[in-house]
């Protein structure tokens, strides 16, 4: 837009142009102690300077500064507790903040679990890839130690869907890509639960006659952390995604259409 056409605009009588609003103080306080937790100055768990420091150092009215901390509040940033031992304390948070709302979304919006299951399979196997390509010795050590300690050989069911969504969730985190791991944190809790209730439903199958399923699983975690040790990523991407369709061709049979709202309840 040139100059001419802007200063048109702004000359004429009813400008669709919306007005520019000016920040209240509180939001102008909320943004810089926001700013200090991003940044790092102000970390999880610190306490808050008290309301005294706080409106000195802000030159704000008492009222000005609640309004402030209210507003990280309501974004979980910071906790406040009342009473004799008031105060405002850091709380960093995870994935769970966004996972609630996401969830409530997909629920209204009437998406399956198979939904859930497509999308994890555009995520993970990239995940993958850029795990072997950028990944630590100390992060493959970590996901060898899931594999050995919570995902367990035989038949604790509780603890092979506990043991498989960490296993999972773990694995994207350890990419490095913050927006990955988010979205796999949003949807771990679908992924646990369902993968929770069909291997309950699938109990006596397992016992009498599947019990092979569980190291199936263990073998295909030991063949990715290999390809991650390699350095492979090719291999790690071609790897998980081929494991990604066999894990929701196994845990969809016959929950095809389940909702997501079915599981959450």
């Amino acid at each position: 837009m040139t100059d001419e056409l802007f200063a048109s605009k702004l000359d004429q009588p009813h400008s669709t142009m919306r007005p520019i609003r000016t920040p209240k103080t509180a939001e102008l306080v909320a943004r810089k102690l926001r700013r200090m937790i991003v940044d790092g100055e102000l970390q999880d768990g610190d306490h808050l300077p008290n309301e005294t420091e706080l409106m000195v150092h802000f030159s704000i009215s008492r009222p000005t500064l609640r309004e402030a901390v209210r507003v990280l509040e309501s974004e979980r940033l910071v906790e406040v507790r009342r009473g004799s031992r008031a105060g405002a304390r850091v709380c960093v948070p995870g994935p769970e903040v966004a996972a609630r709302p996401a969830s409530l979304l997909l629920e209204l919006a009437g998406a399956t679990v198979a939904d859930v299951f497509v999308a994890r399979e555009a995520i993970e196997p990239a995940a993958a890839r850029l795990l072997a390509e950028n990944g630590t010795e100390a992060a493959f050590d970590e996901l060898e130690r899931i594999v050995d300690e919570e995902i367990p050989l035989g038949y604790d069911l509780d603890r092979l869907a506990r043991g498989s969504s960490i296993f999972h969730l773990r694995m994207v985190q350890l990419s490095g890509n913050h927006t990955l791991a988010l979205i796999a944190g949003m949807l771990q809790e679908i992924f646990e639960r369902h993968t929770s209730v069909v291997v309950h439903d699938r109990v006596e199958e397992h016992r009498e006659g599947n019990a092979e399923n569980p190291k199936l699983l263990i073998r295909s975690c030991r063949r990715l952390i290999k390809l991650l040790r390699a350095r492979d990523a090719d291999g790690a991407f071609e790897h998980w995604q081929n494991h990604m369709t066999t894990t929701r061709d196994l845990l969809l049979r016959g929950y095809e259409d389940v909702k997501v709202r079915d599981i959450l309840d």
